[in-house]
């Protein structure tokens, strides 16, 4: 329950009695766009509130210098000037949830994005959570069902299980990431949609996509626009996770897409370069690869029960999966699924690159039904698409009866695992295709 008002008021008057109501104040002395340089705040500490000016802006200390504090602005209201008053809180920086935020749009303070008001029963959330004890953190051998044939069968993710989406612009990736949370129906899971850096047309395409197959029953659309500031998207992510370890602490399992960290680590760079930090590769500041690690560490399935399932997507140019912040997230993860474009131009959908995919769990979190149906389908597919460029111009008479009975099932199974979107399949479905194709080989 949020704290009633003669809490509040005696809180404050408790507060004045013991001298706590003084707090440091200093004065701009340099902006850069949304980050303010300050002089003055000697007693401050890093991630600490403060606001700034008469005009309600509001930031974090981002970063503490030997003559001054560099501030990173969240909240601008009007403009911003040398030598307004910044005046410190006293309180760590955070944000806010409600439970009721299920079914909703949502950012981080706890404000309805569509509805433009204030959700009810706001908890104050810390941006990071402390991370999960390795001792409390048990085997991930639960499966998580995406619905999707070509992930189930022979890429399956576990529930506490970290597995990216990666590949091109328009390629399926947030489509995948879609279907999943459509497939958790029943499956007693909550759901969150972390969009970052999204214009608010296409995440209210996604409201409404996931509204009208009854999915945003269980479902939290945590969303940081692309005209949000800078510092906003970059703590999305962040608060995503600890909404989910307030249902982690209960016990309940909990999916998180974070859509896309390639946006965020260019914010994460923006940032960085406006403070005058060190640029490393890429010019991404040094700490990009904690910045991502300390995020996607708190998947796990807890002792308790509960589990975190983080699937974060990643977007690529040209295909190429090892780029800098490619190579760091698929180094943090237990697998990716990669999509290609040039499977989905052929109308392969979905447009999973079956070669270039992993699943670092496999077997381990599939029931006996589907790890028997599952790994030999793989092994013909992937001998197919070896032999594919080869032969397929060939003339099928200059064939030997193997290779023609190579390149027939491997069509087959490339047919049986398309899949249109929204068109979610139970295991029981995918089990009976995979027996129909194997008796009409016989």
């Amino acid at each position: 329950m949020s704290e009633g008002i003669g809490a509040i008021l005696d809180r404050k008057i408790a507060d004045i009695k013991a001298g706590n109501n003084v707090y440091a104040t200093g004065r701009v002395r340099m902006v850069r766009e949304y980050i303010v340089e300050a002089t003055g705040l000697e007693d401050v500490s890093y991630f600490e509130r403060v606001q700034v000016g008469d005009g309600g802006s509001e930031g974090y200390v981002d970063a503490i210098r030997r003559d001054c504090v560099l501030i990173a602005l969240t909240h601008i209201e009007g403009k911003v000037r040398i030598g307004d008053r910044v005046t410190a809180t006293g309180r760590e920086y955070g944000g806010q949830f409600s439970p009721d935020s299920v079914g909703h749009v949502v950012d981080m303070f706890g404000n309805d994005r569509l509805a433009g008001k204030r959700m009810a029963e706001l908890r104050d959330i810390p941006v990071e959570s402390p991370v999960i004890p390795i001792m409390e953190r048990t085997t991930v051998n639960r499966p998580l069902l995406t619905g999707i044939s070509g992930i189930d069968l022979m890429y399956p993710i576990g529930r506490g299980q970290r597995q990216l989406i990666i590949g091109d612009k328009k390629t399926g990736k947030t489509q995948i990431a879609l279907d999943t949370i459509i497939n958790q129906a029943g499956q007693h899971e909550t759901c969150i949609y972390v969009a970052i850096g999204k214009t608010k047309k296409e995440v209210k395409d996604i409201y409404g996509q996931l509204l009208r197959r009854g999915a945003m029953e269980y479902t939290i659309i945590l969303a940081a626009f692309n005209d949000d500031c800078a510092p906003v998207l970059r703590g999305t992510p962040y608060a995503a996770l600890s909404i989910a370890r307030t249902y982690l602490d209960r016990g309940e399992d909990v999916l998180v897409i974070l859509d896309d960290l390639k946006r965020h680590a260019d914010v994460c760079r923006e940032i960085a370069l406006l403070m005058g930090k060190t640029p490393g590769r890429d010019a991404y500041p040094p700490d990009i690869f904690y910045a991502h690690s300390r995020m996607l560490e708190q998947g796990c399935q807890h002792q308790n029960g509960g589990s975190i399932t983080i699937l974060p997507v990643c977007e690529t140019k040209g295909g190429d999966i090892t780029d800098f912040i490619s190579t760091n997230i698929i180094s943090i993860t237990d697998g990716q699924i990669v999509l290609s474009a040039k499977s989905f131009e052929k109308g392969q959908k979905p447009a999973i690159n079956y070669g270039l995919s992993v699943s670092r769990l496999g077997g381990a979190v599939q029931d006996a039904a589907m790890k028997r149906a599952g790994p030999p389908i793989r092994r013909e597919l992937l001998s197919y698409l070896e032999q594919r460029e080869v032969f397929e111009l060939a003339n099928a008479d200059e064939m030997g009866e193997t290779r023609k009975r190579t390149m027939r099932r491997g069509v087959r199974i490339l047919d049986m695992l398309k899949q249109q979107k929204f068109a979610v399949r139970t295991p029981e479905t995918m089990l009976d295709m995979a027996s129909k194709l194997d008796g009409e080989e016989a």
